[in-house]
């Protein structure tokens, strides 16, 4: 088992003032800020923290984060193990390949409605974003900094979420959420955006969005499941260099 996670700062998200917010804004605030420790991986399957660790590393109130735990229960991101804590549950391979499969279904049934619902504005501000992300990682080089590299992983996070939203069904948008979530919890290390894939995540973007620019629901489907076989690749341990 992962030992109990030592003191940190507030992830930087968690610094914005949220004093008047009222109870809802505050507890949506404390869920946002451990979500996002879920989805970087920094808290990891198997480790068990409390909720005044939590308070210390969202930067939220106790009584948010209390309120925020039978959420995360309900979906299967936390547990309570009695006398101990809060730990976040460990995912097997099995689970990660029925995950894939669900991400898949979701965002290749979603492909219509992107076509559709996106205009051509909303995909040119989705592509400038990708050049002007890899711009500053060709700048850099191999020595891109870790907040490059988690812009480009946010954006890829982001531009999915974005890709799903488009059938407008909040259902499947928390179903989404919640699998990508688990996804990120299991094998995160394997997925994380490095200076060594950056830019071939970056050029898997291209092929989606160009596809999705030019209105071609084929090439669409084509690039965003090659996309998401590749990281399922990743994800099990593969190499990309065999992937053909």
């Amino acid at each position: 088992m992962v030992k109990e996670m030592s003191r940190q700062e507030p992830i930087p998200s968690a610094r914005r003032d949220v004093r008047g917010s009222g109870n809802g804004s505050l507890r949506k605030f404390a869920y946002e800020q451990i979500e996002d420790l879920l989805n970087s991986g920094r808290l990891k399957p198997g480790q068990l923290i409390s909720q005044r660790e939590l308070v210390d590393l969202t930067g939220a109130t106790l009584g948010s984060i209390r309120e925020s735990v039978p959420r995360f229960e309900a979906e299967g991101l936390l547990v309570t193990v009695p006398k101990k804590g809060l730990m976040v549950p460990s995912l097997d391979v099995t689970f990660v390949r029925d995950a894939y499969q669900v991400r898949r279904m979701i965002e290749y049934t979603a492909v219509p409605d992107m076509i559709r619902r996106f205009d051509d504005r909303t995909i040119a501000a989705f592509i400038d974003k990708q050049k002007a992300l890899e711009a500053e990682l060709l700048e850099n080089g191999p020595n891109a900094s870790p907040q490059l590299l988690d812009l480009i992983q946010r954006e890829d996070w982001n531009m999915h979420a974005a890709f799903v939203r488009t059938m407008s069904n909040r259902l499947i948008d928390n179903i989404y959420r919640v699998t990508a979530i688990k996804i990120r919890m299991a094998v995160q290390s394997r997925l994380q955006v490095t200076g060594d894939n950056a830019e071939r995540i970056l050029g898997e973007h291209y092929k989606i969005l160009e596809a999705l620019a030019a209105r071609d629901q084929e090439k669409t489907e084509r690039a965003l499941m090659q996309h998401i076989d590749n990281s399922l690749h990743i994800a099990l341990g593969g190499n990309i260099d065999r992937i053909r």
